[in-house]
């Protein structure tokens, strides 16, 4: 198995990926007859991105578990997808009241990507109708090297919930805040400014803001 095994990987990120082939290659076998969020071939649809081009990345825990849902970018659904997840919509409602972007009517965040923002899961799949079902395969192993190696860059991290920020040892310019689901986004997501602060934070350091809208 090699980076080139999977559509969407720009070739920037095989470096990255292979020393840890044979535990992509295990996990991979562990769950071959499962049905999976996201499918496979959008696994890894989040290094999609030019590594050098990343100047954000946003962690998310593990990918939607509803079918049809996860499409690979954490966060984001296709815009197929009518109904929006609630941390989605908490999530918009941020954006709204931080930079005053409207909510669009989609849930696509693939726009952002395009911006330089790396949409990236803890945990890159999971079974379909259950959360968490892959947290112990080793997927943890494969995307803290994929943070460590876009730290370099000196990205603005943006790191929503505990699972997100056992990786902000690795970077110094970041966000933290609790999780924007509804069990949690009132106790600190709410008002927390991510892409104000983001923007303040790239400027500072000599970088473009980066474009919200969707």
């Amino acid at each position: 198995m090699t980076v080139r095994d999977f559509s969407h990987v720009h070739s920037s990120w095989e470096p990255v990926l292979e020393p840890h082939r044979p535990l992509i290659g295990s996990i991979l076998s562990k769950i071959q007859d499962v049905d999976l969020a996201p499918p496979r071939d959008l696994i890894f649809a989040s290094l999609a991105i030019d590594i050098e081009k990343v100047r954000c990345v946003i962690i998310g825990q593990d990918p939607y578990p509803t079918k049809s849902n996860a499409h690979g970018l954490a966060f984001s659904i296709p815009e197929s997808v009518q109904v929006i997840p609630a941390s989605l919509r908490n999530i918009f409602k941020e954006l709204q009241d931080d930079i005053g972007v409207e909510p669009p009517t989609h849930g696509n965040l693939s726009a952002w990507v395009s911006e330089g923002v790396l949409l990236l899961n803890r945990v890159l799949t999971t079974r379909i109708g259950q959360t968490e079902a892959h947290t112990n395969l080793g997927w943890q192993i494969i995307t803290e090297a994929i943070a460590r190696e876009s730290a370099r860059r000196n990205p603005v991290a943006i790191l929503w919930g505990k699972k997100a920020q056992e990786l902000n040892h690795l970077f110094d310019l970041k966000i933290e805040s609790v999780h924007p689901s509804p069990l949690s986004a009132y106790r600190g997501f709410f008002g927390s400014k991510p892409f104000s602060r983001t923007n303040e934070m790239l400027l500072s350091t000599g970088r473009s803001a980066i474009n919200w809208n969707l």
